[in-house]
């Protein structure tokens, strides 16, 4: 039980790469608070959860959501150990010239804004825990994309994020690191996938950016999210930890 005993916050972690790390995180024994945008959703991960974990919709990008959330997180049990800075979108698939102000202002807000938020309200509970922040960043953050520059930008602000509170916190014992996958299957790719002109060859094409030949379910990344978060990382900060097969070695395009 890597995590017995911890009160675990994850943003996003009512579908996809989120929801796996909310149920990895239970099975090792943390009571996890579950923020999503998407009240269907976390009903969904309510009934499979239940007690005595949490269940609170709110808009990540907006301070007072956060607040409220990590208040209640705090009111009902008492201390916050880990926050997991797991939301995010990737929207829109556009070169920079062409995304609107509006989309540019949306990716940043939830996916770079939302860490000050949950780091602003929730910093003063990690220090009295000597917890940890663990932030969803991605491959791209660091080799880039074509079509998804605001994406890619975003990400890349996490890693530097990521870094620089590893360097503000440690003197409070607070370690801060993130995750990098390259593709994952999870529902938002499934359905993008079928959306192509050729579903079968561009399935092949995302197992084959991968050295070691398949692409990943969100189980792969939640089991280093678990390890990140669990005492076992306890000498590891400031990581952007890859977890892609193998694929910031090199795209392989061959199909």
């Amino acid at each position: 039980m890597l995590l017995q005993g911890k009160v675990i916050l994850i943003t996003g972690g009512a579908s996809g790469i989120g929801e796996a790390c909310a149920l990895a995180y239970a099975r090792e024994g943390a009571v996890v608070a579950v923020i999503d945008k998407d009240p269907s959703a976390l009903r969904g991960i309510q009934a499979q959860l239940g007690t005595p974990h949490s269940f609170l919709q709110a808009d990540v990008s907006q301070g007072a959501d956060v607040e409220r959330a990590i208040t209640t997180v705090l009111q009902q049990y008492g201390k916050l150990d880990a926050i997991h800075n797991n939301a995010g979108i990737a929207q829109p698939s556009k070169p920079l010239h062409e995304t609107t102000e509006a989309a540019w202002n949306e990716v940043m807000r939830v996916n770079t804004k939302s860490i000050y938020y949950t780091t602003f309200y929730g910093i003063v509970a990690l220090k009295a825990t000597q917890g940890s922040i663990l932030n969803t960043s991605s491959l791209v953050g660091e080799i880039g994309q074509e079509q998804h520059a605001a994406y890619a930008g975003s990400k890349g602000a996490v890693n530097a994020l990521t870094k620089a509170m590893a360097l503000d916190y440690a003197p409070w014992g607070i370690r801060v690191n993130a995750v990098a996958p390259a593709g994952v299957w999870t529902p938002m790719l499934r359905q993008w996938n079928l959306e192509q002109p050729d579903p079968a060859r561009m399935e092949q094409y995302l197992d084959n950016i991968h050295a070691l030949g398949y692409c990943p379910g969100t189980a792969e990344i939640a089991d280093v999210c678990t390890f990140l978060l669990s005492d076992k990382a306890r000498f590891i900060t400031g990581c952007i930890m890859p977890v892609s097969g193998g694929a910031e070695l090199g795209y392989k395009h061959q199909i």
